[in-house]
C-alpha cells in the first residue's frame, strides 16, 4: 500500500530519552488535542525531516507519473513499483500515450505488482478520463480527482500533497491508529479523522505531516507493539505504556 515512503534510517540525538523535559520547558504538557497535533508536527518535523516530496518513496516525474505510481501501490511496497514504473514510462511517459495502451501489454509491466488486470483498468481508464475529460492537464480539485478511475480520496490528497503541494492529508492506517492513540481524534472513519486533522495542521503542513506520521507509525508506534520506550511523544501521549 502506498504511503508515499520508503524505507528510512531513524537517528536521534545521543542521550536522547523518551521523556525529555527540554520542550515541556517551553510549552507544557498540551491539554487539547490541537495542542497535541501541533505538538506532534514539531517533533515528528525534527524526526523526519524534509518535503512532502522529499519524503515521498514514489519515483517519479510528473504529477501524472506520481499519480500513476500510487495506483499500482495498493497492495504493494513502494520498492516494488519502483522497480517496475521504468519500464512502464517508458512505454507510457504521458496519459496520451497510456490512454491508447493495449491492456495486455500493460498488464506484462505492471504484473509483479499484484491485481495487475484490476490496476491495467485503472492505468488506462485514469489516462483517459484526463485526456478526455480534462483536456490532457491533470486535475488538482479533490472532487475532481476522486472522479478519475482508480482514484480514491487518499490518492488524491497524496497528489495535491507531493505533486501540487496543495492542502491534502492522506489517511492511512497508521495515521488513523495514531490520530487514536494520541486522541486527536476518537473517529474511525478516515473522513472524519481527515477533516479533524485538517482543522488541527495548516494546509501547507497537512501531506508532510501525514507523511511523517506514518514513517514514525512505521518505526515505532508500530500496531501490536508500540514502541514507547523509545517514541519522542511519550511525554505527552495519552496512551503512552511504561
Amino acid at each position: 500500500m502506498c504511503h508515499c515512503l520508503g524505507n528510512r534510517a531513524i537517528t536521534r540525538p545521543l542521550g536522547f530519552r523518551p521523556t525529555d523535559t527540554r520542550y515541556l520547558e517551553a510549552v507544557g504538557r498540551p491539554r487539547s488535542p490541537k495542542g497535541r497535533a501541533l505538538l506532534t508536527a514539531e517533533r515528528l518535523a525534527e524526526e523526519f525531516p524534509g518535503t512532502a516530496k522529499e519524503l515521498c518513496a514514489l519515483t517519479h516525474d510528473s504529477p501524472f507519473q506520481l499519480l500513476a505510481a500510487t495506483i499500482l501501490s495498493a497492495q504493494c511496497t513502494d520498492v516494488r513499483v519502483n522497480l517496475v514504473t521504468p519500464a512502464l514510462f517508458a512505454a507510457y511517459p504521458d496519459a496520451a500515450s497510456l490512454a491508447r495502451a493495449k491492456p495486455e501489454d500493460v498488464e506484462d509491466l505492471v504484473r509483479t505488482t499484484g491485481f495487475f488486470r484490476a490496476k491495467t483498468r485503472s492505468l488506462i481508464g485514469m489516462a483517459q478520463a484526463v485526456e478526455t475529460r480534462f483536456g490532457g492537464v491533470m486535475p488538482t480539485e479533490l472532487s475532481d480527482l476522486v472522479t478519475v478511475p482508480g482514484v480514491g480520496r487518499k490518492t488524491s490528497n497524496v497528489l495535491r500533497s507531493v505533486a501540487f503541494d496543495l492542502p491534502g492529508l492522506p489517511v492511512d492506517t497508521h495515521v488513523l491508529r495514531i490520530s487514536q492513540r494520541l486522541k486527536l481524534s476518537e473517529a474511525t472513519d478516515p473522513v472524519k479523522v481527515e477533516h479533524a486533522l485538517n482543522a488541527m495542521i495548516p494546509g501547507p503542513e497537512q501531506g508532510v505531516f501525514s507523511l511523517r506520521v506514518i514513517l514514525h507509525g512505521r518505526a515505532t508506534c508500530v500496531a501490536r507493539r508500540p514502541k514507547c520506550a523509545a517514541c519522542p511523544l511519550a511525554d505527552f501521549c495519552p496512551s503512552y505504556e511504561v
